[in-house]
């Protein structure tokens, strides 16, 4: 017999085959597609703002957003695996220290900015093609310069600069 948990995480499973959502944490600013029926029709609205809290509960996840609307703090809360979310989309990641941002419901203005999170990157991006041949004769002019003083090398820059 099947437990209950095990049947969400096959539902979540099955829902995440079909749907990527991409990783993304409170303090985050993110763009969420909303599927709207009107009638007979169905479009997509979004909602941007930013996500001050999310729980994390296999089939019963959920987030929510918030956002300045003409003056007025407007939040919404969003079943993560619902049929409702077309798409999540994040604009900016943000630097916070909690959980959950409820703080922010009190503040206007500068006061309610929350800083962006600086992604360190190290290394080379895989997307960048380099040809060998470069490299090469980057070591070349490096190896070159390593006996001169490097006022010196200033100095002939200087010079070509000049020419």
């Amino acid at each position: 017999m099947k437990n209950i948990e095990e049947i969400n995480k096959s539902s979540v499973q099955k829902i995440l085959e079909k749907k990527k959502f991409p990783k993304f944490f409170a303090g985050d600013t993110i763009t969420v597609g909303v599927r709207i029926v009107e009638g007979k029709r169905e479009r997509i609205q979004y909602f941007e703002g930013v996500c001050i809290a999310k729980k994390n509960r296999d089939i019963n996840s959920s987030f929510t957003v918030r956002k300045i609307s003409f003056g007025e703090g407007v939040e919404r809360t969003f079943a993560l695996y619902s049929p409702i979310i077309s798409s999540i989309k994040i604009i900016r990641s943000g630097k916070v220290r909690r959980a959950k941002l409820y703080y922010l419901r009190d503040r206007k203005g500068k006061s309610a900015r929350i800083s962006e999170k600086i992604k360190k990157k190290i290394g080379i991006d895989v997307s960048e093609q380099i040809d060998p041949n470069e490299i090469e004769k980057k070591e070349i002019d490096i190896d070159k310069n390593k006996d001169i003083a490097p006022k010196e090398i200033k100095k002939e820059k200087l010079e070509k600069e000049k020419k």
